[in-house]
């Protein structure tokens, strides 16, 4: 189960310091609470509610079998999101966005199949066919991908929806998906502009202790989702057997059934012969 969204954790972690105020966005004005020592004070009620929100549309997404996207390439975030995307079992980007990652899909999908090419050669003895400078030149090439686009290899179409850390340092996987009309879930801090985004998540998107506590959340409920989707796997598997076993049940009866109007019109003929 997800957990429940405590304002006093989110305090404790540091979700609701925001920043220096002559660097914030105007249109962050309905997220912040108040001014303290010239920091921005991040409204931390309206952060549990837009939290609840996120996940309950992430849930929904998880439980469809669709993937979401996990974006962070800061280093304060980039070792946070590996972990809680891959116990999730979403594909994530915590090294340098590939340009044209979504708008250029099929592109990427060669680079990603390549892996697999290599892989192939190793297992089957062809790389071993090849010079000592061509084995070193594909064994870099192999390395240089799985770095940069190894933990999207399962990711065989485009996302249902990213989940972004910090929007201005990830301008242009948004740009992107808004191109795409994938929605985007982010971390937004006060000196972002929270229109960029589908649903925003007003917090500290600086602080590595603000950003486990919000990916804790949204991962929890994405796990959720997952389970949720399992469950009803299951349901739908049973139903099939018992209605699979009922069937064969009534079968025989059926079949006695069918036979006894034959019966009575052979009966039937047999009198009309005889008079």
């Amino acid at each position: 189960m997800a957990n429940k969204i405590d304002v006093k954790e989110l305090l404790e972690a540091g979700v609701h310091f925001g920043h220096m105020t002559r660097k914030w966005d105007p249109n962050m004005a309905p997220y912040i609470y108040m001014e303290r020592n010239g920091i921005h004070i991040i409204n931390l009620y309206k952060t549990a509610a837009k939290i609840e929100e996120a996940n309950e549309a992430m849930k929904k997404i998880a439980a469809s079998g669709r993937k979401i996207l996990f974006v962070a390439t800061k280093k304060q975030a980039k070792d946070i999101v590996a972990e809680k995307a891959a116990a999730c079992n979403m594909p994530y980007i915590t090294e340098r966005w590939p340009g044209g990652m979504l708008t250029n899909f099929v592109t990427i999908r060669k680079a990603v199949k390549k892996m697999a090419t290599i892989d192939r050669m190793k297992k089957d003895g062809t790389f071993m066919t090849l010079s000592k400078k061509e084995r070193l030149q594909v064994d870099r090439l192999r390395a240089k991908l799985d770095k940069n686009l190894g933990s999207i290899a399962d990711m065989s179409r485009l996302p249902a929806a990213l989940f972004v850390v910090d929007i201005k340092a990830e301008h242009i996987a948004i740009k992107e998906a808004q191109k795409l009309n994938i929605p985007v879930f982010a971390m937004v801090d006060t000196n972002s502009d929270p229109r960029e985004v589908d649903y925003v998540i007003p917090s500290n998107d600086d602080a590595s202790k603000s950003i486990d506590k919000i990916l804790t959340l949204v991962t929890d409920a994405v796990k959720d989702g997952l389970a949720n989707r399992t469950s009803e796997k299951e349901g739908d598997e049973a139903t099939e057997v018992e209605t699979a076993e009922v069937v064969e049940a009534v079968a025989p009866e059926a079949a006695v059934v069918e036979e006894t109007p034959v019966a009575e019109v052979e009966a039937t003929e047999e009198t009309k012969s005889e008079e």
